[in-house]
């Protein structure tokens, strides 16, 4: 009993666009204006960027943007902020379909919708690059080198979406064409029957294009020139060992032993994980033998000093064990204060276990505030070693760890042999989420309805905490991600779903969907005979399909990872700015920086240069027009109009246009009447005067003229 949120089907941007009868450039743009070029700063965005979370999106749609905002913090320098009062920021809302302007349109409030269907990860990444200042990849002026365009198979008066650009518009900023953005369209966008409109001259990129997984590296490359980013914001370490340097590594002289850099050992791993032996003369990991030394040898290994921002980080490995049961690796950090300038050191965690003849991924959240390095300390146990302790393939980064992860061996064999539809499904183990409620996740390795499919779904199961919980479950929000495994964290283009618990939705006429699994479930048992009972699952029959699985390394060592979080998104309930007034004063000569605020609270803006500022209520409608602000003044609404360098609206309601040109015009034009009318009295002046003395002359007076 599985419910697919999207209908079963992949539909694209322009998919959901078109079905909902949308006319927009190119499909997903709206254009406000016209406008002789991109290539400009006038477009650019600050690093910061403003933006309003509107209160009509769903909550998916509302965690999903926040998730899609750390990519870009990950991947990017690029930073988003709750709106606080600055002249131009992003709105967020839910409109008919999903949609953005292209670049910073200086209007003040720009809308972009991220409507019904359009919660996914990469069509939100997709829709804020448009906002970013980026056209679609195939607008380029050198497509036609690498695409054909077949305009016979285009829906009637669609061809306008295919039109490319010249530099002066779109500026590829010296990058390749890149068949594997998130920007491109589909070999199927605007059909009129069964056949691509889109034919990639290279014949092997026919599926890649159109992908909405995560950025691509072209996508970044581009993205980061544009603005000018050096190093991205949230991104600290990654290190797979295959230079000698080690990444800056130290082994410690507090230990006995040392780490050793290899690329195979007899006991295992015989490969090491980046390259999985398919590069000669490359591939290497850090062991640490077990094998040899006294019970309780230690080797210790140490990353060079890093410097935390955000006070959380997520540290990330593969970990292979070939030595004994006892053997133990610890994750410390030696934390730097002025107090203890030589570093204190503090356990966070003992990886213990079987030993195993693969290599395992391993997660561990740090919450540190202070320059600090991470530390590896292996210790040798009682028992005997044939091997040893191995890492591989690390990565640091200031984001949140995922929960749980699901970790699916041989899995090329279950592609092979696993029927398609109910007889194909695999289950998770159970798991529990940080509110208590317990979870499962099922996957169809070869479809529901298409077997070139993974089908997915999430499942509340009957848990120990039920009796103590809130039923029907709300506002949880379930991300199922499968992971890319490239060794380096920003070049990862991950596939990920979200389902968030709506406590109102039902199943029937009078049952809540997300009620208690021991009312609305079917009774399950575990591997071990174990009877429970599991909810129907909410997810999609159209997960990945099987060519984009094969496109990256979702699958290295023939073993699958499937990162699994269950958060409480119910503060993002109301997300809008506060309507209450907010009096903010500055407190600190050292603040100088507008004051980021959760969306829950009021947004406001600490300045040096006046010690308080009031935030004006926003009016609870707008009766504003072309993107004027409506806000309370005395108890009226007052439109605060938009303007940009050259152009501004005027009026009650920002109904009149004005611009530079026009007062221009208007003021030459009052100028030309004016030097008309003083010339006429000039003239007519010196006439009357020239009369006047020759009639003087003639009667034999002198006539005076004084200035």
């Amino acid at each position: 009993s599985e419910i697919d949120v999207d209908g079963g089907i992949d539909q694209d941007i322009f998919d959901i666009n078109e079905a909902l009868g949308l006319d927009l450039f190119e499909g997903d743009i709206k254009l406000d204006r016209e406008r002789s070029s991109i290539v400009g700063d006038n477009y650019r965005w600050p690093h910061v960027i403003p933006y309003v979370l509107d209160d009509s999106l769903e909550m998916n749609a509302k965690g999903l943007i926040l998730k899609a905002f750390e990519q870009y913090r990950l991947k990017t320098c690029i930073d988003f902020k709750p709106w606080g009062g600055e002249k131009n920021y992003i709105s967020v809302f839910k409109g008919s379909g999903c949609w953005s302007s292209v670049g910073n349109d200086q209007v003040g409030m720009q809308q972009l919708s991220i409507g019904a269907n359009c919660d996914r990860i990469g069509t939100i990444q997709h829709e804020f690059l448009h906002a970013l200042g980026f056209w679609h990849e195939q607008s380029r002026s050198d497509r036609d080198d690498y695409v054909s365009i077949v305009w016979d198979r285009i829906q009637p008066g669609k061809e306008h979406n295919f039109q490319k650009y010249d530099d002066k518009t779109s500026d590829s900023l010296n990058v390749p064409y890149d068949y594997t953005s998130v920007m491109h369209y589909s070999q199927n966008a605007f059909r009129n029957g069964t056949e691509p409109t889109i034919v990639t001259n290279i014949p092997d990129f026919m599926d890649v294009i159109g992908q909405r997984m995560d950025f691509s590296d072209y996508d970044l490359q581009k993205l980061n020139r544009l603005y000018n980013c050096s190093s991205s914001l949230s991104f600290m370490d990654t290190c797979s060992f295959e230079l000698e340097n080690i990444c800056g590594m130290i082994q410690s002289s507090e230990d006995n032993s040392d780490w050793q850099r290899l690329s195979r050992v007899p006991a295992g791993p015989n490969t090491d994980h980046t390259n999985m032996g398919e590069c000669e003369d490359s591939g290497f990991f850090m062991h640490f033998n077990t094998s040899a030394g006294a019970e309780g040898s230690k080797a210790i290994l140490e990353s060079r000093i890093l410097y935390p921002k955000r006070g959380f980080q997520c540290l990330q490995f593969y970990f292979y064990n070939s030595g004994h049961e006892s053997d133990r690796l610890y994750v410390w950090v030696r934390e730097y204060t002025s107090a203890h300038p030589n570093g204190t050191l503090r356990l966070i965690e003992e990886i213990k276990g079987s030993p195993a003849t693969y290599w395992q991924l391993h997660h561990v959240s740090l919450n540190v505030t202070n320059k600090f390095r991470v530390v590896f300390q292996g210790v040798r146990g009682s028992g005997l070693s044939n091997g040893g302790l191995s890492i591989d393939d690390i990565n640091l980064s200031e984001t949140q760890c995922p929960h749980h992860v699901w970790h699916i061996r041989n899995f090329t064999h279950l592609l092979n042999t696993s029927p398609a539809g109910a007889e194909g499904v695999i289950y998770s183990p159970p798991f529990y989420s940080s509110k208590g409620y317990a979870f499962q996740v099922s996957l169809y390795v070869n479809g529901t309805a298409n077997p070139f499919n993974l089908a997915m779904y999430l499942h509340l199961i009957s848990g120990a905490n039920d009796d103590q919980l809130q039923w029907p479950c709300a506002w949880q929000q379930g991300t199922m991600l499968l992971l890319d495994q490239h060794p380096d964290i920003r070049q990862r283009m991950s596939n990920q779903r979200s389902i968030t618990t709506d406590p109102l939705e039902l199943l029937g006429s009078s049952t809540y969907f997300w009620d208690r699994p021991d009312k609305v479930g079917s009774i399950a048992y575990f591997p071990n005979g174990t009877a429970f009972m599991r909810s129907p699952g909410r997810g999609t029959s159209a997960f990945l399909t099987h060519q984009r699985l094969r496109s990256r390394s979702f699958i290295k060592e023939d073993s699958v990872f499937i990162l699994l979080t269950m958060e409480d998104i119910s503060h993002l309930l109301s997300t809008q700015p506060s309507v209450s007034p907010t009096v903010v004063t500055n407190t600190s000569a050292a603040t100088t920086k507008p004051t980021t605020t959760t969306p829950t609270t009021t947004a406001s803006v600490t300045l040096t240069e006046k010690p308080e500022i009031e935030v004006p209520n926003l009016c609870p409608d707008n009766p504003c027009e072309n993107g004027g602000v409506c806000v309370i003044v005395d108890r009226a609404p007052v439109c605060r109009c938009p303007a940009g360098d050259d152009w501004w609206y005027m009026g009650e309601k920002c109904e009149r246009k004005g611009s530079t040109h026009e007062n221009t015009v208007i003021a030459v034009a009052s100028t030309i009447t004016v030097f008309a009318v003083m010339l006429i009295i000039t003239i007519t002046t010196a006439v009357c005067l020239k009369k006047k003395y020759s009639q003087g002359k003639k009667g034999g007076e002198t006539l005076t003229l004084e200035v």
